[in-house]
């Protein structure tokens, strides 16, 4: 895990040089013919990248972004009308067979696939219509790291061509030195908070949601740590009950639109004496987490990278193996 999470730079700055020329004219046939959805499919940790693309897409596209259910498909049997949509499908592995399935009866219902798959020989690969690869290599670890963060970036390089949003596409070609910077972040203070803990929330809002969905999966996979995500927008409509004295609190913020919301629940939380763990922002009472600076486009990708790091750390500290999660295997084949 450690290894492949310090690869991730490596694997931005290939990943955007290869499939530069492929993704402009994929972009061009997008604003060409404009599909009247996106639906994202996805498990896992591609499942939060998916978050990721939901929000980018509706913010920056303003349209409509849904994530399909693969059960509808998978188990009951059923074909929603997914004509004249895009189906961006991410993938690691490219094998489960309810992402097949998906797939499968997506294409015949007459949906584009565009799969977003660091295995270019794989089932999905060869099903999609258009494949833009992760190119992160081969990922041994079962806590996808360098994947994960591959398709942040492929997402945002496809977001920012279709969008033809200069800046985006200026700052991801920064990202590649922002992520080996993140790697260097020092987040021992979060290890030591959340060595002796048995549960916490992790919290982030908008595009920094499906970092904080990451993070808690992470937590749980490779640091037998129960944690959950949840978006700063929904924690006062129940999950705030469970918030204590010394409850500790896993927080990202981005600079962005969602700023203001989130170190304002930051603080609040600090105040009613929460254990504030705190990555983008500086609050009263909160641990800050020391974070690289960027588009607040690319900062979830580098909240990710810094956070692997210390994920890495902890479940060591914890007692744990990170390499060898109980009950679990690379490639999780879901019927």
């Amino acid at each position: 895990m450690f290894q492949e999470a310090a690869q991730a730079a490596a694997v931005v700055r290939t990943q955007l040089a290869a499939n530069a020329a492929q993704v402009a004219q994929l972009a061009e046939r997008l604003r060409r013919t404009p599909p009247r959805a996106v639906v994202t499919l996805a498990r896992g940790s591609s499942d939060h990248a998916a978050t990721f693309a939901r929000y980018l897409i509706e913010t920056r596209l303003g349209l409509l972004t849904a994530s399909a259910a693969p059960s509808v498909s998978s188990v009951y049997d059923a074909a929603p009308a997914l004509a004249g949509t895009l189906m961006l499908t991410i993938s690691q592995s490219g094998a489960s067979p309810d992402l097949l399935a998906v797939v499968s009866r997506a294409r015949a219902a007459g949906a584009h696939i565009v799969g977003l798959v660091n295995a270019p020989d794989s089932p999905l690969a060869q099903l999609a219509d258009e494949l833009l690869p992760l190119h992160a290599g081969r990922e041994q670890s079962v806590a996808a790291t360098k994947s994960y963060i591959g398709s942040l970036a492929a997402t945002a390089q496809l977001v920012a061509a279709w969008a033809g949003d200069a800046a985006l596409a200026a700052a991801l070609q920064q990202a590649p030195e922002q992520l080996t910077r993140a790697w260097q972040h020092d987040w021992s203070a979060a290890v030591a908070r959340l060595t002796p803990a048995s549960n916490l929330y992790v919290i982030g809002r908008g595009l920094g949601l499906g970092v904080a969905q990451e993070a808690a999966l992470k937590l749980k996979e490779t640091c037998g740590l129960h944690a959950e995500a949840v978006s700063a927008a929904e924690l006062r409509h129940g999950p705030m009950a469970l918030v204590r004295a010394g409850f500790p609190l896993l927080m990202f913020t981005q600079n962005d639109e969602s700023r203001a919301g989130v170190t304002q629940l930051a603080a609040e939380l600090a105040a009613q004496g929460a254990d504030v763990l705190l990555a983008g922002a500086q609050v009263a009472g909160a641990t800050e987490l020391p974070t690289e600076g960027a588009h607040p486009v690319i900062e979830p990708l580098l909240f990710a990278q810094s956070f692997y790091r210390m994920a890495n750390a902890l479940s060591l500290a914890r007692g744990h193996d990170p390499d060898a999660p109980p009950h679990l295997r690379k490639v999780t084949e879901t019927l």
